[in-house]
């Protein structure tokens, strides 16, 4: 018969067994990467397209298996909610977006189909709460397009298309650190994110052109935009990505020019947004030419991190009680032109995806502090784009 305390010793045994195969478990990871001779601002992509990794969750080390070749610069990668398909964002001048197969077992990727992505230079995408529809932001072209997913897992042509208009904004940001010659975008309007709310009865949009989020309100059964609605930024400070707070009632809009964040209430029962609050991404001290990036929200939706360009950093920002923000800290992301971050499921490391660079950099998490310690883990990939997890 087995006594409390040998149960007590065999049960300890056990969690630890258990906690120790947890810390090592490899989660599969990928990179989509410019990978076409027409790359990020004129230049060449140096990607081979989607690259596939594992990482382990201890040490959060990346280790390569495999590449699905493209040239149509998969610029943005998202998972659904089941772990079953991949849609890629491929930000070329006839503008697609791919459909896969994902094999849960292995992470391979089995392309279903390729259709028009609604627009030109599509730079975002992301999957409706529904699970229904792919919604697209076509950034050269300034358009915000809704694709159907079909039961199968392929894409169908689009069932709406909205394009932006309007005065674009100045050469310049209003809220521009002292001494910025930041200059982006602003020839005419760009949508740069497109995402719905959490409730999924709203359509978000960032437009860097015309210094804008535009709001629509979503049809979810026949996949139409309308009623758009307008949250001005500062004229020039073009927005460019944002997240919301898990609540549903709070929004983060990064601005790349201006190198600001403002957090917004947004009411779930009108799609207003109100600004509340506007901070810099960057050190008191800094002077010069930055541009803004990448923006994630900590899955104990504790810190908000940004990346920098130019700078090179990533900064954290402590989330107060009443949904505000202030400047935590920087960290050097150890690579040139981050174009993009991603935080594991777990929480417990940061990715930064360093464009000119030709690598991803890891960091460790703090999870009290939100601080960010280099892993010393550089990861080689031409051109990084997104990293994004299965």
């Amino acid at each position: 018969m087995t006594s409390r305390r040998g149960f007590l010793q065999t049960s300890a045994a056990l969690l630890s067994a258990s906690a120790a195969f947890s810390q090592t478990k490899k989660v599969i990871a990928y990179v989509g990467a410019y990978s076409s001779p027409q790359g990020p601002e004129g230049s060449r992509g140096r990607g081979s397209g989607i690259h596939m990794f594992e990482m382990n969750s201890a040490s959060g080390v990346l280790t390569a298996k495999e590449v699905f070749e493209s040239d149509i610069n998969p610029v943005w990668l998202e998972v659904n909610s089941d772990r079953s398909r991949l849609y890629s964002a491929n930000e070329v001048s006839n503008g697609s977006v791919s459909a896969f197969a994902v094999d849960r077992a292995s992470g391979r990727l089995t392309l279903l189909n390729r259709v028009g992505s609604g627009g030109e230079g599509p730079t975002h995408l992301s999957i409706h709460p529904s699970g229904k529809w792919v919604l697209v932001a076509n950034y050269a072209a300034g358009k915000v397009a809704v694709l159907p997913i079909l039961q199968d897992g392929k894409l169908g042509e689009a069932s709406d298309v909205q394009e932006d208009h309007g005065a674009p904004g100045p050469p310049r940001a209003t809220s521009a650190p002292e001494g910025s010659f930041a200059i982006s975008g602003h020839d005419h309007p760009h949508a740069h994110m497109v995402q719905a709310d959490p409730s999924g009865r709203f359509v978000l949009a960032a437009d860097l052109g015309l210094d804008c989020i535009v709001v629509w309100k979503f049809d979810a059964a026949e996949g139409k935009l309308s009623d758009p609605e307008r949250a001005a930024l500062p004229p020039g400070d073009g927005p460019r990505h944002f997240v919301f707070h898990p609540n549903g009632r709070r929004l983060y809009s990064l601005q790349e020019e201006a190198s600001t964040l403002v957090t917004f209430d947004f009411d779930p029962s009108t799609g207003r947004l109100t600004a509340r609050q506007t901070i810099s991404t960057l050190p008191k001290s800094f002077r010069g030419t930055n541009f803004t990036s990448g923006i994630r929200i900590s899955p104990d939706a504790r810190f908000i991190y940004i990346s920098n360009r130019l700078h090179d950093s990533i900064a954290w920002f402590p989330i107060a009680k009443d949904g505000t923000l202030r400047f935590g800290g920087e960290e050097w992301t150890r690579g040139d032109y981050p174009r993009s971050l991603t935080i594991d499921p777990s929480g417990n490391f940061l990715f930064s995806c360093n464009q000119r660079g030709d690598a991803v950099t890891s960091f460790r998490i703090n999870r009290q502090t939100g601080a960010l310690a280099f892993t010393g883990h550089y990861t080689p990939v031409g051109t990084p784009s997104i990293l994004t997890f299965l």
